[in-house]
């Protein structure tokens, strides 16, 4: 990133390709859409671009990119929920859960049909315990700097785990069961 800022035109190559797969797998698992994925990375990429010259040497560029990428996230679903641009987490919480279908039918474990399950249940997360789970299980992200990237406290991003991993037990408790028993 440092050598992108200070003008190497090959530099935006090589972080791209370093780092744009992780950032559309965020946007898969958002929304689901590789389609969407495609232009939200764009849009995000895009965002990089024009801020570049505010990434401070040295600093990790990881929570930087994905704080960037978790603005664009928010924008597609305040669009999406058709709320205002200043509405926070607490209102997008609210009109995911509105949506959210929470019934649950797990039929026979086999692998594929366990990562299909898995998937769904986590598509069945409200957005807000989604990217979450998400940033912290796929991404690797502590606790402090997902909180940082979304622009919430530690606290509130504790709390969405534990909701979205209690809820994925809960949901997949009967697939686990099945498991153990095979």
């Amino acid at each position: 990133m440092s050598a992108y800022v200070a003008g190497d035109r090959r530099a935006f190559e090589r972080l791209f390709g370093r780092v744009a797969p992780r950032v559309h797998s965020f946007f898969v698992r958002s929304f689901g859409s590789t389609a969407v994925a495609d232009d939200l990375l764009q849009i995000t990429f895009l965002k990089l671009h024009r801020a570049r010259n505010d990434y401070r040497p040295g600093a990790p560029l990881r929570p930087w990119l994905f704080a960037i990428a978790a603005r664009v996230r928010l924008d597609e679903l305040r669009r999406r929920y058709r709320l205002p641009e200043d509405a926070g987490e607490e209102e997008l919480v609210k009109a995911a859960e509105a949506q959210s279908n929470t019934t649950v039918e797990i039929n026979g474990n086999s692998r594929e049909e366990i990562t299909q399950a898995v998937q769904a249940a986590i598509a069945r997360l409200p957005e807000s315990q989604r990217v979450v789970v998400h940033l912290h299980r796929f991404e690797g992200m502590t606790f402090p700097e997902i909180a940082q990237v979304l622009g919430t406290t530690e606290g509130a991003v504790k709390l969405r785990a534990f909701r979205a991993y209690e809820r994925l037990r809960k949901e997949l408790a009967d697939l686990m069961t099945g498991e153990e028993a095979a």
